[in-house]
């Protein structure tokens, strides 16, 4: 898991340092900068997939730096990897402008047993390139980081329109994992139902548990295309009926995309989710958290929400408040503590407290 977490110049965030957990929530009000701490992790997943100059194009330098290219001439990322108390591995990298207005690796650093504030002892370092040099290289060192890298999945599902890839058919052989904005859904389904039979029959049951008026779904190739494959279900009451995804409401869409990454066999290391509460239900709402506690057993979330019924549903020390500080300029990161909020949460919930204001920046009010 991502045991420590390190950022400068990106975006809101001009400076933070934080340790994650296996489960974090991060809340706080619109514009804080909980969704600009989530596209770090996609602008990590463009650097692990040789995309980094694609990334600066589409998403424009002066976007991308705290307060814009005049403002900010660089921006630094850090990352700590453990998988036991004994060892770990690191990366970390400094973007830096070009004179066409875009960015580069100005150096970055794969290291082994490091500390986390050193950046070259037990480091080895590049200088001066386009694009990583991690996955181009075959280091022993290398491959760890590739393979903790490429385990960071975010997830988005907030596409549930007429024409979202959620609701389409699909190829059936795409199923090594389920897409990041879940366009394969049905092949992954379709690949648990064929390989994982009691795994898929309690996704089918979790899904249920929210959606009473479905009976099973239809997984199964179509018939004049052997190779597609669409979500389709039978209502309960009626078993002759067939309909397929466009008939689902936009919560329960959401909610069957995420089971289905909560639920998976092997998840990847680490699961980001912007918004997971979107279109849900307070009754799937809690059903949600409990599949994040189940899944935290196997993989790292990491989660931004509004959602007061599901900041309820966790412990205090899985929350981290996002506060925007006008002093400082930017996003503020802090984690509660059970101790300072002790007092309060004998006659309040967490929910209860963010609502009214009483968490402020992770520091409450005195009472």
């Amino acid at each position: 898991m991502i045991d420590y977490i390190e950022i400068q110049g990106f975006k809101s965030v001009k400076n933070m340092q934080l340790e994650l957990k296996p489960i974090n929530v991060f809340i706080g009000s619109n514009g804080a900068g909980k969704s600009n701490f989530v596209s770090f992790f996609k602008m990590v997943h463009a650097i692990f997939n040789q995309q980094l100059q694609r990334y600066v194009i589409e998403e424009k330098a002066d976007n991308i730096l705290h307060f814009g290219r005049k403002m900010t001439e660089t921006m630094f990322g850090k990352m700590i990897f453990t998988e036991d108390a004994q060892n770990n591995n690191a990366y970390w990298f400094n973007l830096a402008q070009t004179k066409e207005a875009g960015l580069f690796i100005k150096q970055e650093g794969s290291g082994y047993n490091v500390s986390r504030d050193e950046n070259y002892h037990n480091y080895f370092t590049k200088s001066n390139i386009e694009e990583t040099s991690v996955t181009r290289d075959g280091s022993f060192r290398n491959n760890y980081l590739k393979k903790y890298l490429s385990n960071i999945q975010i997830y988005h599902f907030h596409d549930t329109s007429a024409t979202s890839m959620l609701r389409r058919e699909c190829d059936i052989n795409d199923n090594d994992y389920l897409k990041t904005d879940g366009r394969n859904l049905p092949a992954f389904l379709y690949y648990l139902q064929e390989e994982h039979p009691k795994l898929y029959k309690r996704i089918e049951k979790t899904i249920k548990s929210i959606a009473p008026y479905i009976d099973k779904f239809i997984l199964q190739p179509k018939k004049l295309n052997k190779d597609e494959i669409e979500l389709r279900w039978v209502e309960k009451g009626d078993p002759e009926s067939s309909f397929n995804a466009y008939q689902f409401s936009d919560g329960t869409l959401r909610f069957i995309a995420l089971a289905t990454v909560l639920m998976q066999p092997e998840p990847p290391k680490v699961i980001v989710i912007d918004e997971p509460e979107l279109g849900l239900h307070p009754q799937a709402i809690q059903k949600l958290a409990a599949l994040i506690k189940m899944a935290s057993n196997k993989t790292q979330l990491i989660l931004s929400t509004q959602s007061v019924n599901l900041v309820d549903c966790f412990e205090t020390d899985d929350i981290v408040t996002v506060d925007r500080s006008q002093e400082e300029n930017q996003s503020v990161f802090k984690r509660l503590k059970e101790d300072k909020l002790k007092d309060w949460l004998d006659e309040h919930t967490l929910g209860e407290l963010w609502e009214r204001n009483i968490i402020n920046s992770a520091q409450p009010f005195s009472k």
